[in-house]
């Protein structure tokens, strides 16, 4: 029943305010498409930076392709996502402009997390493990963001407003909201400690956010990737025989996930970790 759900029952994401890191990258900018698609009113598409200024906030100097929805204004904006300033700053840009957030999607996915494939184990070896450095890190990249998310953004999203004067706008009269982590399947390869710890790091973030999230009207799940073109190169032999569509996949298949964890089709969802892997995990 519709009663139970603030969502549109269409899936649509009229009046929306998102958030998206890793923009700049192939599979952040799927999920900016896939957002302005369903309908968002803007959407913050975030590109790594050093430094954030209120004089750089709006900067439009960051190179993101065009989407085909007008309607949907896309802010490009730099996000050096380990930092709790940074967060903090973003929200108060986002809340001071808008009044309302919805989404946040963090979407932090190095080259370095996408696990090898290989038919043997790899060896124990230092070289493996990697260096305390090399942990803290890929918990900086991976981790921390989903944990910066999950302390600041809901209460952000419980915000209401009535029905802006911009496009795709929509009244806010209910608190509710989504928070997506998009990370990596190597946090079940067991590929390298670093990356494997950070995945599932982020991952464990999303469980206990279940509990932390109670009363709140926010849903946070976890979108775990594997091998996205442009993201690893493989040759033909490798793909088949360790993916189960024999293909790698595509920046759009995940961002699709991502679509459906922000919209209404998913009210009942929250603490799942969705595997969008061709089914390699599963191999």
């Amino acid at each position: 029943s519709e009663h139970f759900s603030p969502y549109r029952s269409d899936g649509k994401l009229y009046g929306f305010v998102c958030v998206v890191t890793g923009a700049s990258e192939s599979v952040g900018q799927a999920i900016v498409t896939e957002l302005a698609a369903h309908g968002a009113a803007c959407i913050y598409a975030c590109t790594p930076s050093t430094s954030l200024s209120t004089s750089t906030s709006l900067s439009t100097s960051t190179s993101l392709p065009p989407t085909p929805y007008p309607k949907t204004k896309i802010i490009p904006y730099p996000h050096p996502t380990n930092t709790e300033e940074a967060t903090l700053a973003l929200l108060d840009e986002v809340l001071n402009t808008w009044g309302r957030l919805d989404i946040w999607v963090c979407c932090n996915l190095p080259p370095t997390l996408h696990p090898t494939l290989t038919t043997t184990p790899s060896p124990t070896s230092s070289a493996t493990l990697g260096t305390p450095q090399d942990l803290y890190t890929a918990f900086e990249t991976t981790s921390m963001p989903a944990f910066y998310a999950l302390k600041y953004a809901p209460a952000a999203m419980q915000k209401t407003t009535p029905k802006g004067n911009y496009a795709n706008a929509a009244p806010k009269d209910v608190a509710y909201g989504s928070i997506i982590v998009v990370t990596s399947v190597a946090g079940w390869s067991g590929d390298g400690a670093a990356e494997t710890m950070a995945a599932c790091a982020a991952v464990g973030v999303v469980r206990a956010g279940v509990k932390v999230l109670k009363g709140t009207g926010v849903r946070m799940n976890a979108v775990t990737v594997g091998w996205v073109d442009g993201g690893v190169d493989m040759s033909e032999e490798e793909v088949k025989r360790n993916i189960g569509l024999e293909r790698a996949g595509r920046p759009e298949e995940v961002g699709r996930v991502v679509g459906f964890l922000a919209s209404g089709f998913s009210s009942y969802v929250t603490g799942a970790e969705l595997r969008v892997d061709g089914g390699a995990s599963a191999m």
